[in-house]
Order: C-alpha cells, then structure tokens, then sequence
C-alpha cells in the first residue's frame, strides 16, 4: 500500500499531539494564550503539538521539511518563561527524555516555505485555537505534499463526536485519507478504520452549510444569501477548524463556505491541506469561491485562490452559481467611491 510508513508515522504523531492537546485543555491555568503579532492567540497546546509532531517526523524521515504556524520565539523571551516551562512539562509527559532544547528546536522545525517542488509536511497543532480556548471544536492537521500534490492527510478532530445522531457521546475521532485510497475515520487511540462517504445528492432544500463560528473568518451574511438563492431551509453548523472538512466528509454536512471578508487575505496551506484532502476521497469536492482547485504549491499561502468551497460533490456547480450571486450583490452594495 503506497505511503505505508508514512501513514503509521502520521497517525501516531497526531495520536500523541491530541493526548497533549486534551491534558492542556482540561488543565485550565495552562490553557492561556499569548498573543501574536496578527492578535490572533497560540497556547501551550499549539506549541507541545507542533514541538511532538515535528519531532516525530524528524525521526522517520529526517530530510522532510515542515511548513507549520508556530516558532518558538516567544517562548525564548524571558516573558515567555512561564509558558516554556508549561510546553515542556506537557510535552515531557508524552514524550519523556527531551531536553529544553530538544522541545524549542523541534518547533522550529516548522519553518518551511513550501513551494512547487519536492516533498513537505504541512502543520496546524491547533487548529481553531479559539474554539479550544472555549472548549468548542478544534482539531490537529497534518498534510503531506509531493510537488504541490496532497498525498495524504490525518485530522484530530478532539471534540467531534462519534456521529451526530449522539452529539452527547464520546468525543473524538481520527480521519485519514490518502490520495487515491479513499477517506476514514475511528477513535483517536483506538477502534477499526471505517470508510467515510459525503452526503448522498439530495434536495437543496435539505442541505446543510457548514461554517466558522468567527465571522470575520467567514461572511456569515453572504452565507445566509447562499443558502437563500439555494433554497436551504435548514440552519448553518458553525464550528471552528478543519472538523469542519471532517463534518462534510462524514455526511454531517453538505457543504463548507469560507467566503472572503476581505479582497487581500489569502489562506494558509496548513488550514486546508488535510481537510481537502479528507473530503476529495470522501468522494467531495473542494475549490475556491471561482471554482478553481486549491493550489497548494505558491508557499505557505494560496496565494491563487480566493476563500473555500468544499462540498459533497453533486451539489458543487449550483452550490458555485449561488455564492458567486451572492458574491456580487455583496459587492454591488459597496459604496462607489
């Protein structure tokens, strides 16, 4: 089976990352936030899941770079002492035996610029930090490239239960999917590999649209237009993080919209490698708001694309139709100036 190793190697490192993850978010005093310079937040659990994560991909394949969202740069500051001595501990609870040193060292592994050629990891430690800060969903997402290719993605979706007909169950589950080989899920550190599937074609009316919680992540009032022109008639699922590629891979959802807020933002690779990926071989669809495919090789930004669409794939054309029309009433209210 292509990507054997590569597939055991990046099951195990997002296994190990969520354990980490989990023990920060139940300690409380340890789920603070510094603050970066975007404004946005970065807890303990962000830099010990990226320092297990490039650590472990350093052990098999020491050769392969890693483009991910954190440095350790704060934490060598003297103000960020307090901090590093909580990453440490927690990592050292997971993986016992490495230094300071080791820990900072293996964060900084993530400092990869990506691009056209050659292999690379793609890493989010946390992804949807906000909504771990507020016990909501979040996940760890963990994408390989070849030659600006996805071939193969695991996502940790910590707070997703089972299934939505048990929102109240035990939560957390594991996807991966490698290109080619279809899209799975089954408990973070137990249970069989089962096949997900996207959502059967059915009426529009029926869909439902999954988006951020945030809305300066996502124009909730473009989202609502689009469900509108679609005849949609049920409610939005927000969450944050790649659960919701998770969601739509599963059937939870019909279709995920990351609409634009701004003209100038472009997404980064780690915040939608995996989750593509998982949705493609759930049988899905992913491009942006123009219908382009993602294009994962111009760095560590899609710096060719304009938000996300990702979709159970039959719904994909009319679902494009709908928010390019919303799109552009949006932009005829715009005062001319």
């Amino acid at each position: 089976m292509a990507y054997e190793v590569e597939r055991q190697v990046a099951v195990e490192a997002v296994a190990k990352a969520c354990r980490l993850c989990e023990a920060v978010r139940q300690g409380v005093p340890a789920k603070r936030a510094l603050s970066k310079k975007d404004r946005s937040p970065v807890t303990v659990a962000d830099f010990g899941s990226q320092a297990l994560i490039c650590r472990s991909l350093a052990q098999a394949f020491g050769r392969d770079p890693v483009a991910a969202e954190e440095d350790s740069t704060a934490l060598r500051s003297e103000a960020g002492a307090a901090t590093r001595a909580m990453v440490i501990q927690h990592v050292a609870a997971i993986w016992p035996g490495l230094s300071d040193q080791d820990v900072l060292d293996a964060i900084d592994r993530g400092g990869h610029e990506g691009g056209a050629t050659g292999r690379f990891w793609a890493l989010d430690p946390v992804d949807g930090t906000k909504g771990f800060l507020r016990d909501g969903q979040y996940a760890v997402a963990l994408a390989l490239i070849e030659d600006g290719v996805v071939k193969l993605a695991v996502l940790g979706c910590l707070r997703l239960p089972a299934g939505p007909a048990n929102p109240a169950g035990p939560r957390g589950r594991l996807f991966l999917a490698v290109r080619g080989q279809g899209a799975m899920e089954r408990g973070l550190d137990h249970g069989e590999w089962e096949p997900v599937k996207t959502a059967p074609a059915a009426d529009p009316a029926g869909m439902i649209l999954c988006e951020s919680v945030e809305p300066g992540h996502s124009s909730h009032a473009d989202a609502a237009r689009v469900a509108e022109l679609m005849g949609a008639r049920r409610p939005p699922l927000r969450m944050d993080s790649q659960c919701k590629y998770a969601a739509v891979a599963r059937g939870d959802a019909t279709a995920y919209l990351r609409l634009p807020t701004r003209p100038d933002y472009f997404e980064t690779v780690w915040d939608h490698a995996a989750g593509s990926l998982v949705v493609t071989e759930a049988g899905g669809r992913v491009t942006d708001v123009r219908g382009r495919e993602l294009v994962f090789s111009a760095g560590r930004r899609l710096k060719f694309n304009g938000g996300i669409v990702a979709s159970n794939g039959a719904l994909h054309s009319p679902l494009l139709a709908a928010v390019k029309q919303a799109l552009q009433e949006a932009k005829d209210r715009q005062p001319r100036t």
